[in-house]
């Protein structure tokens, strides 16, 4: 384990086009009114800060950078964006956001397209090389990972009805595909493990990090969302009708990502009773 790198090689100018991007990437979301997931997005980009330099960089030591730049400048620009971005990508999956596949759309075509724009026109002779070492803190990611799985496979077993079951292949389908898309991305665009000659090594940390990283949050997101959600929409304004946790996890089971009716498990509402919540018709 002590073998696994996570290394980014890029030209400065991939930052600041990045930083266009998330500023791009927020006012659509405040024009389309997603508060809820604007916020979760900010607050979890600190999260990301407080455990990438707080724990990973000045407890485990575990990140270097190349000279002429500053870690805690560059770290904070990485957690604010991936930390912004793949909460707020989450928020809107198990949300199931009726313009979900807009949103998937932008985000995975800018990790891939933002890279090779940078390598393209950048023209810095010194780009940022950062990198971390992995095997001193993964037995610790992988005690949260299990920990979160375990309460919800301990959960459903213990459910004799079917709606109050978490959909768990669902959320691992999203902590993965979050975190591949991301690092699938990087690899594409040749900043992730820039300079490593072996494919192996390459692929090793796609695999490693798409099972472990991202996804090891899922369940307990998933908790933060239904408990926040039975109360709140997305507008942050309190629901009309609040409901307990167990009342929003069978709703949000019923709930498709185009919006399908939802009448049957909100006790004879009518099928617009979603834009009440916030939600779009």
């Amino acid at each position: 384990m002590d073998d696994i790198i996570a290394r980014r090689q890029f030209d400065p100018l991939y930052i600041w086009l990045d930083i266009a991007f998330l500023v791009l990437f927020a006012a659509l979301l405040l024009i389309k009114k997603k508060y809820a997931a604007l916020i979760v997005g900010v607050i979890f980009g600190f999260v990301y800060f407080a455990v990438d330099y707080g724990i990973f960089h000045l407890v485990f030591h575990a990140r270097t950078i190349s000279e002429g730049y500053s870690l805690f400048w560059v770290l904070l620009w990485m957690s604010m964006s991936y930390g912004f971005t793949n909460f707020v990508w989450i928020w809107l999956w198990i949300s199931k956001d009726k313009r979900l596949l807009e949103w998937s759309a932008l985000i995975l075509f800018w990790w891939l397209c933002a890279p090779m724009i940078a390598a393209t026109f950048g023209t810095s002779e010194n780009p940022v090389v950062i990198q971390r070492t992995t095997g001193a803190y993964h037995g610790y990611m992988a005690i949260i990972l299990f920990v979160g799985y375990l309460a919800l496979i301990a959960w459903n077993l213990m459910q004799r009805d079917k709606t109050l079951r978490v959909n768990i292949l669902w959320l691992l389908a999203i902590g993965v595909l979050v975190q591949f898309g991301w690092e699938a991305g990087l690899l594409l665009g040749g900043i992730r493990s820039a300079g490593f000659e072996n494919f192996a090594d390459k692929l090793l940390t796609l695999t490693t990090n798409s099972l472990l990283e991202t996804n090891l949050g899922m369940p307990y997101i998933y908790a933060i969302f239904l408990a926040w959600s039975a109360k709140f929409n997305e507008r942050l304004r309190p629901r009309k009708m609040p409901l307990t946790f167990l009342k929003r996890l069978a709703e949000n089971n019923a709930e498709r990502v185009r919006g399908e009716d939802l009448s049957e498990y909100l006790g004879g509402e009518p099928a617009r009773a979603d834009a009440a919540d916030g939600r779009e018709p």
